[in-house]
């Protein structure tokens, strides 16, 4: 059961950090990644669908991004869902399929972006701590139910502690990453 606790924390924290790294991903950072597309939602006869679920998409060159849809009649539900996103990008649409030109982004848009990244991280953060928090009350109960022993609990509240400062330092090489790369653009 002690064992357990560890076990459900570290996996949460895992899905935690992974959680983050897909959301830093979908982030506009200058250079054209597909992974910006991810919650962009097409009317595709009357039902919201995943762009991924319509197109390839592609990226010839590190500035632009190519919709190849797989029904050619989607083709102008794509492009009107991109005009209507936040994505800040207009769709060049020539029969065949869509492109976007990722735009320069100006030092303002870069250090707004940084610190987005560094509010997810902080996010992600809250709660990997949140979930060590949840361990520890966990651990709590098990020693006023007397079914181990003070020092197994012990022990497993430090691995926890280890298992936490891991994920937090984990956390923080993601964002520099992030932040690297999107000043260095």
């Amino acid at each position: 059961m002690i064992k357990e606790v560890l076990n459900v924390s570290d996996e949460k924290m895992k899905k935690s950090i992974e959680l983050l790294k897909k959301e830093l991903q979908s982030l506009k950072a200058g250079r054209a990644n597909p992974s910006i597309l991810d919650k962009l939602m097409v009317d595709y006869y009357g039902t919201p669908t995943h762009i991924a679920q319509l197109a390839t998409i592609s990226t010839p060159d590190s500035r632009t991004l190519v919709i190849q849809p797989w029904d050619k009649k989607a083709i102008k539900d794509i492009e009107k869902a991109i005009q209507k996103s936040d994505l800040g990008m207009n769709p060049n649409n020539d029969g065949q399929v869509i492109r976007l030109s990722v735009p320069e982004l100006t030092e303002e848009t870069r250090k707004n972006l940084v610190k987005v990244v560094k509010k997810h991280g902080e996010e992600c953060k809250v709660a990997v701590r949140s979930i060590r928090r949840d361990a520890n009350e966990k651990l709590k109960v098990l020693k006023k139910d007397n079914s181990h022993s003070e020092d197994d609990i012990k022990k497993t509240e430090d691995e926890i502690q280890k298992v936490t400062d891991n994920f937090i330092k984990e956390i923080d090489k993601i964002v520099e990453t992030k932040e690297k790369e999107i000043m260095s653009v």
